[in-house]
């Protein structure tokens, strides 16, 4: 039987291409590849003459690989975003009702974390850390010399990592639905909230019911779908069980071990005010720690998935926060 949720992948790679971007496979370091969508004018290829023209080879899981020949040249008259995915999918189809909205005025990047999509590592580490460093080569690989990172959830925790660790190449964040670190309190007050036994069996569901219920605490309005789409859900999106299980393990440490960074970026939260996962008080809480570099927007009638619950409202908050960063920017 055909799955429907495979078969919907051609169509939505189809329209990524058509919105102006396109998979890439990046050897970070021996044994670590990680796939990109990058823009596609960026892919440049030389010529023994010298010439250029843009390439892309197509592996055969649909990605391409660049050659040593090739290269990336950012566009320097589109500023670069760069959008980072939660944990229960993987970039294009955690951001697709964002990245047409942002290409036109954006350099939009859309990294797919190590075991999501294509991207591995052989490495043992499984830290937030690892999987910011990684961006962070990444896009140095891939030519970007500055960009606004956007990040959800576990993407969030990944992109405030990410801020702290390169702030020559980060310059500003938006987080939406996440928090700085998973400290062993915040997870076990969450997940006793939640009525959940572990990270696991909230963010890792092995069946139906299991699916139902990660998607009834990160929706606000109750969605439907037959439990069909939910079985090819769970078979296409929910592989690497291992790994990702080592992932989460690897993202709790200890109150102990947290420290506030002092971020020189702008940081933006843009959130969905019934989220029931990380509610509108720790949000608050957090925007308090992070100072007053740090600004704070809610949306309403949307919980943790606020990107895909109201899209349109998302999108406008948050290219309101870019034209005004890049306003300041261009005041200096």
């Amino acid at each position: 039987m055909v799955n429907l949720v495979e078969a919907q992948k051609p169509l939505l790679h189809g329209l990524m291409k058509l919105a102006g971007i396109r998979p890439h496979s990046i050897e970070i370091e021996p044994g670590t590849i990680m796939n990109f969508w990058v823009p596609s004018e960026t892919i440049i290829q030389k010529t023994k003459k010298n010439k250029k023209f843009t390439t892309t080879t197509l592996l055969s899981n649909n990605q391409c690989a660049i050659s040593p020949e090739s290269t990336t040249k950012p566009d320097p008259n589109k500023p670069v975003v760069v959008l980072i995915h939660g944990f229960a999918g993987e970039g294009i189809v955690t951001w697709q009702f964002q990245i047409g909205a942002l290409t036109k005025k954006y350099s939009v990047y859309v990294p797919d974390l190590l075991f999501f999509g294509g991207s591995v590592t052989d490495s043992s580490d499984r830290s937030p850390g690892f999987q910011a460093e990684c961006l962070g080569k990444g896009l140095r690989k891939l030519g970007v010399e500055n960009c606004v990172v956007v990040g959800f959830s576990y993407g969030g925790m990944v992109a405030f990592k990410m801020a702290e660790m390169f702030p020559d190449l980060v310059e500003a964040l938006v987080v939406s639905g996440s928090i700085l670190a998973m400290t062993d309190s915040i997870s076990t007050t969450t997940l006793n909230g939640l009525g959940f036994s572990s990270s696991s069996e909230l963010l890792l569901p092995t069946s139906v019911k299991g699916l139902k219920a990660l998607l009834k605490v990160a929706a606000y309005k109750k969605l439907w779908f037959p439990d069909r789409l939910h079985r090819d859900f769970l078979e296409v999106m929910f592989t690497n069980r291992k790994e990702r299980g080592e992932l989460l393990e690897g993202l709790v440490v200890s109150n102990k071990d947290t420290t506030i960074p002092n971020f020189p970026q702008r940081i933006h939260l843009l959130w969905g005010e019934n989220d029931q996962i990380f509610n509108l008080e720790l949000a608050q809480n957090m925007k308090h720690q992070l100072g007053e570099k740090t600004t704070f927007h809610g949306i309403n009638k949307a919980g943790h998935l606020v990107h895909l619950e109201r899209p349109c409202v998302y999108n406008k908050c948050l290219k309101q926060f870019l034209t005004s960063l890049h306003a300041e920017k261009a005041q200096k």
